[in-house]
C-alpha cells in the first residue's frame, strides 16, 4: 500500500514568518562564511576560535560560581529570617492562647461554672472526707 503524504499549504507572506526566514538565512550564511574563512585561513583561525571559546567559558563559569555563592548566601538569610518570624509567631500564638483560656475561665466563673482546678480541689477534699468517714465507721 502506498504511503500518501499530505502537505498543508501555509501562508508564508506573514511578516513574522518572513522575518524568521530572513534571520534563519543570515545564520546559515554566517555559518557558511565561518566555514569558508576557516578553510582559507587554515587552522590558525580555528585555534583562535577555540581560545576565544575557552576564555568565554572560563568567565562564564566564574560568574556562575559567584552567582551561586551569592544566591546560597541569600537563601541562608531568608531561612534565618523565616525561622525568626516562625519563633515570633509561636510566641504570639502562645500569648493569644493563654489570654483566650484566661478569658474563657473568667466568663465561666462569672456564670457559676466551676473550673477544672475547682473540681480537682473539691474532689481531693471529698476523698479526704470519705477516708475520714471510713475511719470513724470502723471505730464504731
Amino acid at each position: 500500500m502506498a504511503n500518501v503524504m499530505l502537505r498543508k499549504k501555509i501562508d508564508v507572506q506573514t511578516p513574522a514568518v518572513s522575518g524568521v526566514k530572513r534571520y534563519a538565512r543570515k545564520i546559515w550564511l554566517a555559518g557558511l562564511g565561518a566555514y569558508a574563512r576557516v578553510g582559507s585561513e587554515g587552522g590558525e583561525y580555528f585555534k583562535e576560535l577555540v581560545k576565544s571559546g575557552q576564555r568565554i567559558e572560563s568567565k562564564s563559569k566564574k560568574v556562575a560560581v559567584e552567582q551561586v555563592g551569592a544566591d546560597n548566601s541569600h537563601i541562608h538569610q531568608v531561612k534565618s529570617y523565616v525561622s525568626s518570624v516562625k519563633d515570633l509567631v509561636e510566641v504570639q500564638l502562645a500569648n493569644v492562647e493563654s489570654a483566650f483560656d484566661s478569658r474563657v475561665a473568667s466568663a465561666l466563673n462569672r456564670i457559676g461554672i466551676a473550673s477544672k482546678h475547682d473540681v480537682e480541689t473539691l474532689s481531693a477534699k471529698l476523698e479526704e472526707l470519705t477516708a475520714l468517714l471510713e475511719r470513724v465507721a470502723r471505730k464504731h
